[in-house]
């Protein structure tokens, strides 16, 4: 008998159905000299310092440095103390039974770093010896799956990404134990949390908010000239800006009387905007924060539920290319689709495929994130948002060239220079997908200028002089948060350049949104809207740590980028364990020779129904903390997350201002307001006529 051991209930149904495992037992399934059995991700991990006889958080104990690390079932919290999981504990004594009856395994857990690790552990705390074959796919297709049986690897080629996990594993471990147990000494009371790459991420959040904080911002003025020939108008703007109001104004009176300003140059080039590459986990989480405010773990949540339901190639991948032999297959997945409501006519048009996001040398484990072929049946309202835009992505990915003729004028009036931008779309190229002809930056620069020649002379029919400030960088966005920790904290713009930074990223695709949410957990930055702010606890952190090698964001980052190299047997992974053992030591030390000046700062209101001023904001309710009443608003209502403003506004004056975007259960977005009623509890109000702004409830 083969067992194959995948890595969720799910997906070992859909690999039964291929082997012809129909029968069903407790804790897996059976038939056809097969048994195919699941884990529920993590099973195994890494034991706690109780279990090398550690107990509390002693200075002398630090810091502590396993010669072996042991491996423990998954615990949970029961009162005070942590223990084994019952479903855990029977799931592991199924795993057991069948690893000792089978003469070979099969290893389906997804396939990935993490996935790795999941078997190896299991593999390793049953002390099992059995023989094992990788199943590598990147789909849940049946014909993917039956592809990957026919070609299984020997698991030994898959020893140096273990190797990896293992590496990683351990090392967040080192480093999250010994920082967060030597600041919670340091700081005297409490549980404090630091981490190998939470504590950088946090430290990009919470530089950004101070910087933003302190910025002052500085006015100035430019002009506007208003002009006008033979019935066209245009409204160029000086180069020159001033900071003293009086002086534009006596220049604006200047310009004015001048009466006429004369083309000084007209500069045309030719602009040829590349398609963008395919979409990555973290380019698709970045892009749905962006278009629909979903958090990076929302995105993920869906996107494995449509890997999951075969809809798209496997998610957690790093990689924007597609290897030549999966680009081939690409007609053929998008023929199915030529009477799609929004991209039909588009799959019908596009002939000869771009080839820019062909590239084998860059596809690492897996290939993009593409569509499978298969026809999506009731999706969510979220669910079909995620697949529009993969589909979107790859239309746009293998559409041709967009071509814009962009020309620059300049106006002169009296030595003073005006500018003004325009362009002609030539050919929309991938452009025509979305329809959105221009990014962001370049709406103003995208309108049609008239004709014009150098010495022209227009009339000047007023001057408008604009008042404007200096504006400091905007709070970081998941979207902008991913992308610096894509690129180890630099900013870039230019997609070339980001992709070449990839390896010495902070965090991985498929954990970057599991890091924002441990930040959320623990409490040290909350959402306003879209930004991402931090608490008083988590700047407390920062502020702590911020000069200290365990927020130093280059060092993680050489730290994935050694992560990478023992992976592809570039780099031994004892000499990365022994050196992450020397930074434990390091930062260990650093943390405690300081002092945490803390204290409890959280803004507490009026509770609603006992009185007291006890209700505080957390991430997921505003909860009263007087332990009688356990009064609570959960932020989530019908699919939107209320901001704090919504739940201060709930307790301090009983009701919000309009919000947009509740979702019904018909999968309907309307408008409400949202008030307490008589049993304080939240529900929802609509205008006088009764009538909601869209949807129903």
């Amino acid at each position: 008998m083969k067992v194959i051991i995948a890595e969720k209930p799910s997906v070992a149904r859909d690999i039964a159905a291929i082997v012809g495992a129909t029968s069903r037992k407790d804790g897996y399934l059976e038939g056809n000299g097969y048994a195919i059995t699941w884990a529920f991700g993590h099973l195994v991990g890494l034991a706690m310092p109780e279990e090398y006889g550690i107990k509390g958080f002693q200075k002398e104990n630090l810091p502590i440095l396993p010669d072996d690390f042991k491996l423990i079932p998954r615990h949970i919290k029961e009162g005070k103390e942590y223990k084994p999981d019952p479903g855990t504990m029977k799931q592991l004594k199924v795993i057991r039974e069948l690893f000792d009856k089978c003469e070979r395994i099969i290893v389906a857990t997804d396939a990935g770093r993490e996935g790795e690790l999941i078997f190896r552990y299991i593999y390793n705390y049953l002390s099992c010896s059995k023989p094992f074959d990788r199943l590598w796919i990147s789909s849940l297709t049946d014909q993917a799956i039956r592809g990957g049986l026919e070609s299984l690897r020997a698991g030994s080629e898959y020893d140096h990404l273990y190797y990896s996990a293992k590496a990683r594993s351990q090392a967040d471990w080192l480093v999250g134990i010994n920082a967060s147990q030597a600041l919670s000494i340091s700081a005297g009371s409490g549980v404090w949390s630091l981490g190998r790459v939470q504590t950088p991420t946090l430290a990009m959040v919470c530089s950004r908010y101070l910087e933003n904080k302190d910025f002052v911002s500085q006015k100035y003025w430019q002009h506007k000239l208003n002009l006008s020939k033979e019935g066209n108008v245009l409204g160029p703007v000086s180069e020159d800006k001033y900071n003293d109001r009086m002086e534009a104004d006596n220049i604006a009176g200047q310009i004015s009387q001048n009466g006429i300003a004369t083309v000084k140059s007209v500069e045309k080039k030719t602009v040829k905007q590349e398609p963008p590459l395919l979409y990555d986990l973290t380019a698709l989480q970045k892009e749905a924060n962006s278009k629909h405010a979903f958090s990076a773990d929302k995105t993920l949540s869906i996107a494995q539920k449509l890997y999951e339901g075969k809809l798209i190639t496997y998610p957690r991948t790093g990689s924007r290319y597609l290897s030549v032999d999966v680009f081939e297959t690409v007609p053929e997945l998008l023929s199915g689709f030529k009477e799609h409501s929004l991209y039909g006519e588009t799959v019908k048009q596009l002939k000869d495929l771009n080839n820019r996001s062909v590239n084998d040398a860059k596809v690492t484990d897996h290939h993009a994130i593409i569509l499978t072929g298969n026809k999506p049946g009731n999706l969510s309202g979220d669910e079909n948002l995620i697949f529009d835009m993969i589909f979107c992505r790859m239309l746009e990915a293998f559409s041709t060239t967009c071509i814009k003729e962009q020309t620059t004028v300049r106006f002169e009036v009296q030595e003073k220079i005006f500018l003004t931008r325009g362009a002609i779309i030539n050919q929309a190229g991938w452009r025509s997908v979305s329809g959105v002809m221009a990014d962001e930056n370049e709406k103003d620069d995208n309108n049609t200028l008239p004709p014009l020649e150098e010495g022209d002379q227009w009339n000047i029919d007023s001057t408008d002089t604009l008042e404007k400030q200096t504006k400091p960088r905007p709070l970081h966005t998941e979207a902008s948060l991913l992308s610096v920790m894509e690129t180890c904290g630099k900013e870039l713009t230019d997609e070339a350049e980001r992709e070449a930074l990839k390896e010495s990223g902070i965090g991985t695709p498929a954990t970057r949104a599991a890091i924002i949410e441990t930040l959320f957990s623990r409490e040290y930055i909350v959402r306003d809207k879209k930004s991402l702010v931090p608490t008083n606890k988590g700047l407390v952190v920062y502020l702590a740590v911020k000069d200290k090698k365990i927020a130093d964001v280059a060092m993680t980052g050489s730290w994935e980028n050694a992560l990478n190299k023992i992976a592809t047997g570039e780099m031994n992974a004892a000499d990365f364990h022994k050196g992450i053992e020397v930074y434990a030591g390091q930062i260990t030390a650093e943390l405690l020779t300081m002092h945490l000046e803390h204290k409890d700062e959280k803004v507490k209101y009026i509770c609603p129904k006992c009185k007291n001023e006890s209700v505080v904001l957390l991430q997921k309710v505003a909860k009263c903390k007087n332990e009688e009443c356990g009064y609570v608003i959960f932020r989530n209502k019908s699919g939107k997350d209320l901001s704090d403003k919504h739940l201060i506004d709930l307790l301090t004056k009983g009701k919000t201002s309009l919000i947009k975007g509740f979702m019904s259960k018909a999968e309907k977005t309307f408008d409400a307001c949202l008030r307490l009623d008589d049993t304080l509890k939240p529900v929802f109000e609509f205008d006088n006529t009764g009538k909601k702004k869209s949807g129903k409830r």
